[in-house]
């Protein structure tokens, strides 16, 4: 990990402009926000500063239906350290033209670049990402690596490489706060900060999804089964292999999963399975095909039957026009 002199000790005021676009998650925000607020409690001093700007300078709608105040359009970001653009849903709609055009612009004029959540998609969008290390949410990664090889992707929590950033989501992104906490004013003030939200610090190195068995209310061995589940969206396995997997027989991974999750292996896979459709069928533009190859079903007709029975609904009408 290769970070610049944002990362070094310095009792300096920092100020950090957040690009928050349209359909962005408000806990995102806050989870960005907040770390730098309790910080300056803790030292009573003004160590960081922040600025919030939006596309045209309008409040920008979140996901939850909130609209958040803007300090003004992305030009008003300038005079910042650093700037992280945070994202989430509609990228096509939100993530203009002229909005790369004018980021591509302005970018060189910070320190620091990054992005939270879907933000890391904007920057490829915009090459400021071009031969770097990144992550983005879990569910993009394989989507970010195959749509843009030039930029080496990874499934860390955040990755920091020279004058870039970016950030899985909101949990990482109070992270990497801390993480800039603890780089400019000590572990002590990091730790400080944690506590106040009964938070730890994490490294950006972890992978965002927990290692099989790190659920202490679950039984390990169902929790490693689930895990083989998740990982195995395109290829799904029989409850029987996924059993022997975890040193179980069938009947008795049937057991632990109705009383971990009140449903069966077999039920709980193809669950995740036809989430992930969803999921691809709402937010990106893969044929009906792809997303049935990559959520393990043996066709688009299998997919769109299964998909009817779960949803109500065929997969074609989570196509937007």
């Amino acid at each position: 990990m290769t970070e610049n002199a944002i990362f070094t000790p310095s009792r300096a005021a920092l100020t950090i402009a957040l690009l928050v676009l349209p359909q962005a998650s408000i806990l995102e925000v806050a989870s960005a926000l907040d770390p730098l607020r309790n910080a300056n409690r803790q030292l009573r001093q003004e160590a960081f500063r922040w600025r919030v700007v939006t596309p045209d300078g309008a409040p920008a709608p979140l996901t939850c239906g909130l609209s958040l105040p803007s300090s003004g359009p992305l030009a008003a970001a300038e005079g910042a350290e650093a700037l992280i653009v945070i994202a989430g849903y509609r990228l096509d709609e939100v993530a203009t033209r002229p909005l790369i055009r004018e980021l591509r612009r302005i970018a060189p004029r910070f320190a620091l670049v990054g992005g939270i959540d879907a933000g890391p998609w904007v920057l490829a969008r915009a090459g400021l990402l071009d031969g770097h290390r990144a992550t983005v949410h879990w569910e993009d990664q394989e989507d970010l690596a195959a749509r843009h090889p030039e930029i080496d992707v990874v499934p860390d929590r955040y990755v920091i490489d020279r004058n870039r950033v970016t950030i899985g989501g909101a949990a990482p992104a109070q992270d990497f706060m801390l993480h800039l906490i603890r780089a400019r004013h000590g572990a002590g003030l990091a730790r400080q900060v944690a506590l106040s939200f009964l938070s730890t610090v994490r490294p950006g190195g972890e992978p965002q999804l927990s290692r099989p068995g790190t659920d202490p209310a679950m039984d390990p061995r169902v929790a490693r089964a689930a895990a083989r589940m998740e990982a195995r969206l395109d290829a799904p396995e029989s409850t029987a292999e996924t059993a022997a997997a975890v040193g179980l027989s069938p009947r008795r991974l049937e057991v632990l999963f109705r009383q971990a999750f009140g449903t069966t292996p077999g039920a709980h896979g193809l669950a995740l399975r036809l989430q992930a459709a969803r999921r691809m069928l709402a937010e990106t533009q893969h044929p009906l095909a792809e997303v049935a190859l990559r959520t393990g079903f043996t066709s688009p007709a299998t997919l769109s039957r299964a998909f009817r029975k779960a949803f109500g609904q065929p997969p074609g009408a989570l196509r937007r026009p």
